[in-house]
């Protein structure tokens, strides 16, 4: 146990919360995985590759939408709540608490009917097909929002069981046995019965969630009048958007592009080949949810060196595992891409390609969130969005001339920018070599 301590970057006097949190994160996000690809397979088997590449398109839109909606609110609670319980301004806590998924509802449900009346405004421009299952899962955006601030509240009260079931365990498994009970019930095996259960899903998740949050906060926050600071919040959630906005870009850009070239059956290949490598990638996103509010916490503190050394433990903690995992899905490819049926093993090419391309966002540790906590959000933005540039440009040159491992080859490719400049950036702005094989503290301070 105390080497799994020290790989979460913990020591044994603050292994209390600190460690369940890096621990059951990373369990959850295990279990998480495998429960979406089980969920997937299951999914393609039963809809067949047309309707599933539809389902797959649509339900990507509302995971891109969704972090808009979310105003920034999903992450900025790792940045004022740690703030506002060090200093015991529970009016400005209880105010934010509120307002964050008061902001996540309206933003979502504003989006939701923008992009509603986007489609049926141009129906004619859009294969038939995409109509009714893209208007269907929007409908689900409002309380998709509300659970991505509630889980950022719930990470942040180090509750990770609160923030991470209900997105990677209870949704997914929720959804698939709506879906599943529609078919048996009659339904047809569509992309918009897919959707339809999916945002029923949605909305029974978040609303148990919420009720789950209500009760623990009852029982943390003193009931004190609240307080606002809206462009207090608004500064610093909206440049953390773009962050997450530019980062789900960068990962969701080409299933979107690939659409805009090719059939339903040749997104639903490539959704299966980038929700397999899903299976490495939850390694980064497990310290990520993990680490984030710590860096703030030590930004608070003054903690320059503890800082550092978290910086270079959190490092260690994405790259090692991910490249074991990656080698061993390389290995099993062939058989967890034949699972989806028989058509999905041309995915191949496109999962070698894009493994290339986590283990080099790995390579850097959270990068992005480190830069957000300490107060390097608008650096960080400009870094996802030049990054999500490239991405859209190189999709363009590459997928006519490649097709699918052309889209593979730029996400790639635009990971490297990111990963590459967001190293820099921490080096200039905190004075951290964050790179796995140089991630020794860098002489000097940095300059906050």
């Amino acid at each position: 146990m105390q080497q799994l301590f020290e790989l979460a970057g913990l020591k044994r006097g603050s292994a209390g919360g600190a460690s369940r949190m890096a621990l059951a994160t990373f369990a959850i996000r295990v279990g998480g995985a495998a429960l979406a690809y089980l969920s997937q397979i299951i999914l393609a088997r039963l809809m067949g590759a047309h309707e599933y590449g539809i389902y797959s398109l649509a339900w990507t839109w509302v995971i891109v939408l969704g972090i808009a909606a979310c105003a920034g609110f999903s992450s900025s609670p790792n940045r004022f709540i740690p703030e506002y319980r060090k200093a015991e301004d529970f009016g400005r806590l209880r105010g934010f608490l509120t307002s964050s998924r008061l902001i996540a509802l309206a933003t979502g449900t504003a989006i939701a009917l923008l992009g509603i009346g986007l489609i049926q405004l141009l129906d004619g421009y859009i294969q038939s097909y995409y109509i009714l299952p893209a208007s269907l899962v929007l409908l689900a955006l409002p309380v998709f929002a509300l659970g991505g601030v509630q889980d950022g509240i719930a990470r942040s009260y180090d509750w990770p069981s609160l923030a991470m079931l209900p997105t990677y365990i209870w949704r997914p498994l929720l959804m698939l046995a709506l879906i599943v009970a529609l078919i048996l019930t009659g339904e047809p095996a569509s992309a918009a019965t897919a959707a339809a259960g999916a945002v029923v899903a949605t909305v029974l998740v978040a609303i148990w969630q919420m009720w789950r949050l209500n009760t623990r906060l009852s029982r943390s926050v003193p009931k004190v009048p609240r307080q606002g600071d809206l462009p207090v919040w608004l500064s610093v959630s909206l440049p953390m958007l773009l962050v997450e906005g530019f980062m789900q870009l960068v990962t969701s850009a080409d299933v979107i592009m690939v659409s805009f070239w090719h059939a339903p059956d040749d997104v639903a290949v490539y959704f299966a080949a980038s929700k397999t490598l899903a299976l490495v990638h939850f390694v980064y996103f497990a310290v990520r949810a993990a680490s984030a509010h710590r860096f703030s916490s030590f930004i608070h503190a003054q903690d320059m060196a503890g800082l550092k050394d978290y910086v270079r433990r959190t490092t260690r903690w994405t790259f090692w595992p991910s490249v074991a995992a990656g080698g061993l899905l390389l290995l099993a490819a062939p058989l967890l891409l034949s699972l989806f049926g028989k058509d999905f093993a041309d995915g191949y090419p496109v999962l070698a390609i894009l493994t290339i391309g986590v283990l080099i966002r790995a390579s850097v540790g959270p990068a992005d969130a480190l830069l957000t906590m300490t107060g390097h959000q608008k650096s960080c933005a400009a870094i996802y969005a030049a990054a999500f540039m490239s991405n859209v440009a190189l999709n363009c040159v590459f997928i006519p001339l490649f097709g699918l491992p052309g889209a593979a080859l730029a996400t790639a490719l635009a990971v490297v920018v990111e990963a590459g400049s967001l190293a820099l950036a921490a080096r200039r702005k905190l004075g951290l070599s964050i790179f796995i094989f140089t991630s020794a503290p860098a002489t000097g301070s940095g300059n906050r």
